[in-house]
């Protein structure tokens, strides 16, 4: 009999990004692509203008030297728990079924990541893999009050404990429509 560490830890098979939005901005229209980069200070470059901070310029030692920040301006969010959201794509049409719609988009949602095949709230409080970028489950995805706009009435409650998952950049890296998503580890503070 496995003990509840290895069944939270055992997947039937790995799942498949289906689908990547951005936002230029809050409250603006979510874009569609087709791949993204992944930064692990800021998040996904280009979703609520989120850039690649400036790199810091090397000290050469000479006397009177100062350290001095380098260019660009700090990133809303910096390196918090909610870099990413992630959303599970069998859950689009329960949501549709409870706001009374024949479908929910993914850009309707506001979320980054479109996930298939792999149960998203199992990747709480673990490290998963899409492509080549390494992320951490920190926490559920609730839904805000924009649903209500977005569904319709009663499309805030059609979308709770169906929100989908926030997670945090470890690696950063590229990620593109079509990768595919495995679990790597728990972290430390997963209880088993």
């Amino acid at each position: 009999m496995k003990s509840i560490h290895e069944l939270r830890t055992t997947f039937p098979h790995s799942g498949r990004l289906e689908w990547i939005g951005l936002r230029e901005a809050r409250r603006a229209p979510v874009r569609s692509v087709p791949e993204a980069e992944v930064h692990p200070l800021v998040g996904l470059i280009g979703d609520h203008g989120k850039q690649a901070p400036a790199r810091l310029r090397a000290l050469t030692g000479e006397p009177g030297e100062t350290a001095t920040r380098g260019g660009g301006t700090p990133s809303p969010g910096g390196p918090g728990r909610r870099q990413v959201t992630l959303l599970q794509a069998e859950h689009l049409p329960v949501i549709a079924a409870l706001a009374g719609l024949k479908q929910v988009r993914p850009e309707q949602l506001r979320r980054n990541l479109l996930v298939r095949g792999i149960p998203l709230l199992a990747l709480k409080d673990a490290r998963f893999r899409v492509g080549e970028v390494v992320l951490e489950g920190t926490g559920e995805c609730h839904p805000c009050s924009r649903m209500e706009e977005t569904l319709g009435e009663g499309g805030y409650n059609a979308v709770r404990g169906h929100g989908g998952l926030t997670a945090r950049v470890i690696v950063g890296g590229l990620i593109r429509v079509g990768d595919t998503v495995t679990f790597l580890e728990p972290t430390k503070g997963q209880v088993g």
